[in-house]
Parts: structure tokens; sequence; C-alpha cells
């Protein structure tokens, strides 16, 4: 049995108690609010684009849903009732805001700006200075930032968009590349000058390794080196484990041993002489970072210019192919 519930400020008028307010009641919302301004169905119906008789269909059907009068009706004229001129200035209300809201998610559609919400792994020193760009690029948009190596389910966690190093497999995921790298082995200067520079794999043996290890897993990430069938892997002493690999530049600029850390971490202190690359006709990698964000979402103007400006900018140098199709283990993206 339905039940009725008294609309607050409208004396008299009555609607049935719903959950939701229908499509077909902003249509017909519409079309009463064009008649009250007309006061014409002819004339409301032209602006519609649709008959006179729907509309006085569409007038009939409102008033007996609402259980009144609306109208005056008369073969010269059309004149609003005193429910009628109070319903009126509601509808005029609800259809603003209405027209207010749509505009709103049509604007967010074009206009970069609200929260964006994102994980990227624990590189600072790669990604900090293209996020910040980004932030002084668009003002409007909110970064909602987890810094995190561990697995994240992109779409059951809400993320916008995430970033990680390898492409998924799952089609729910869109991707993008965003550059390649590769691991190198590293040592300071006054590190080698007390323990001499290893000059096969073998010599690592001797030699204080740091090593990276898993936050997610408690694995420690083997070193990319080549050795040939038979040859005997190095036994890598580990001083200092960490699941940060920024822990581990920091100590290896101290002179404390040598670490495996990707190409892009330490570039510019190679460059000054801080620090040495060895080994490196033993080493076999190729990493890359992807974008990855829910393919079944549609992408708004705030992920399109993040998704732009991190692939102009976090790897700007020219892209070359590498010619390994060994893509790293390490941190990735998952989906259920």
């Amino acid at each position: 049995m339905e039940k009725w519930a008294k609309v607050p400020n409208l004396s008299d008028v009555y609607v049935r108690n719903s959950q939701e307010v229908t499509m077909d009641s902003l249509g017909s919302m519409s079309v009463f609010v064009q008649v009250a301004e007309t006061r014409s169905f002819t004339q409301a119906g032209r602006l519609l684009g649709v008959s006179s008789s729907a509309v006085g269909k569409s007038i009939a059907r409102m008033e007996q849903r609402l259980g009144v009068r609306l109208f005056h009706r008369s073969t010269r004229s059309i004149t609003l009732t005193a429910e009628g001129a109070l319903f009126l200035e509601r509808s005029r209300r609800i259809l603003a805001e209405v027209e207010a809201a749509e505009q709103e998610l049509t604007e967010a559609a074009t206009t970069p700006r609200g929260k964006l919400r994102i994980s990227l792994p624990q590189v600072r020193g790669l990604l900090m200075p293209v996020l910040t760009e980004f932030m002084r690029a668009y003002p409007e948009i909110e970064l909602d930032v987890d810094f995190s190596d561990r697995m994240v389910d992109v779409i059951e966690e809400g993320f916008d968009a995430v970033v990680r190093t390898g492409k998924p497999e799952d089609s729910r995921l869109s991707a993008r590349l965003l550059g390649h790298y590769r691991l190198v082995l590293v040592g300071a200067p006054q590190y080698f000058a007390l323990h001499g520079v290893p000059a096969c794999p073998t010599d690592l043996n001797h030699h204080a390794c740091l090593r990276h290890k898993f936050c997610a897993t408690g694995k420690l990430e083997s070193w990319p080196l080549r050795h040939l069938p038979g040859e005997p892997e190095p036994v890598l002493r580990a001083p200092l484990v960490s699941t940060t690999i920024e822990s581990l530049k920091h100590v290896v600029h101290e002179g404390l041993g040598i670490a495996c850390l990707p190409d892009f971490m330490v570039r510019v202190s190679v460059e000054q002489g801080r620090l040495q690359r060895v080994l490196d006709d033993y080493l076999e990698h190729s990493g890359s970072f992807w974008m990855l964000w829910p393919s079944s979402r549609h992408a708004s103007a705030k992920l399109r210019v993040f998704i732009d400006h991190m692939s102009a900018r976090l790897f700007p140098a020219p892209r070359v192919e590498p010619a390994s199709d060994v893509l790293p283990t390490g941190i990735r993206a998952r989906t259920r």
C-alpha cells in the first residue's frame, strides 16, 4: 500500500513517498515549467520539440501523481493555481540544481581540476622533481600520493593511476610506457681504493654488497649478473639489507660497499666522479616504468594531463627500446 508524505512548504500538495526522483519526473517538471512560463501547451511543445497533445498528457499525469490541479484551463487561457505557483518556484530551483550539476561534471571532464589519487614507487629522487613541476602547472589538481613499493590492486583500492615497473597483462588496466632503465653496480672511489675493483662476478665474494629486499615478500632482489654455465655464482656478503633503495644510495656514497641500483639514481654521481660503475660487461638487465590506470574508467581531464606530463617529463631523453626482453623483478601492480 502506497504511503503519502506532505511536501514541506506546499500546503495541501501531496506526493507519493519515493526513494528516488526518476528521470521521468524531471522531464515532467521541465514540461511544467515551460507551460507555466509560456501559458500555452502549443508554445511549450514548440520549445520542447513535442506536440501540444504530448504536453497536455504530461501535465495531466503530473497532476494525477501530485493529487492537485496545477493549472486553471479555459478555452482562452491557462493560468497557475495557487499550488501550481508554489510548485513552479520549487521546480525552477530543482532544475537549476540539475543544470548546475551537469555543468560541473562537464567542466570536470574538460578542465583539469579535483583530487587525483595515485600510487608511486619509493624512488622520490626520480619522481619528486616531476611531481613538483606538475603541481605548478596544474594548481587546481589535488594530489593524494601513496609512496609504496608494495603490490597494489589498482581497481579495488580506488587509485586513479599508479606507476610501477613492468607492463601488466590484465586487460582491465590501460598502460603507457614512461621510460626504460638499467640496474648497475656502483661503489665510491674511496671504497675501491681500500678494497680493490672487482674484475669478475666471483670477485664480489670478497666485497661488501649492499642488498635491496622487497617489502611485500621479504625476498632479496637478485643482482642480474651473467655467468657461464657451470661457473659458480658469487656469494654476496651483505652488511646492509634495506627495503628502500634510497637508503642504499646513501650508504654507498659513504664508501661502505657496492650496491645494485637503477642507473637514473646514480647517473649524476657517476658523472661527477662520486661513484664508479663496475662489472658493466657482466650485467644483463633492462627495466621499464609504466603508468597504469583502470580501462573501465573514463579518463578525466586531470588524469589525462597527469599521464601526459609523466610520460613527457619522467624520462625526457630519447627512448631506445632495449635489446633484452627481460622484465625486471620488483615492484608490480596487480588486479584481481
